[in-house]
């Protein structure tokens, strides 16, 4: 299941991140690395961009980002 599909409030692993190049180093850099757990906050009104928790702090992600993030279902 990838990132985007995770519901608000559910606590999931990232798996593996996709992308080429500078999108995926671009994700790393930003703390989404394999074995770190994040959590859905809430998605903006129209749908994107959605806010996540992760490593004691908050990160906004578009959704079209988040479907290169696969979480444990």
């Amino acid at each position: 299941m990838t990132l985007d599909k995770l519901q608000i409030g559910k606590k999931s692993k990232i798996v593996a991140v996709k992308g080429n190049g500078t999108l995926r180093d671009r994700l790393l850099d930003m703390g989404l690395t394999p074995n770190t757990q994040v959590m859905i906050r809430k998605f903006a009104p129209m749908g994107d961009p959605i806010e996540l928790a992760l490593r004691g702090y908050e990160l906004t992600l578009r959704v079209d980002d988040a479907k290169n993030i696969v979480v444990e279902g």
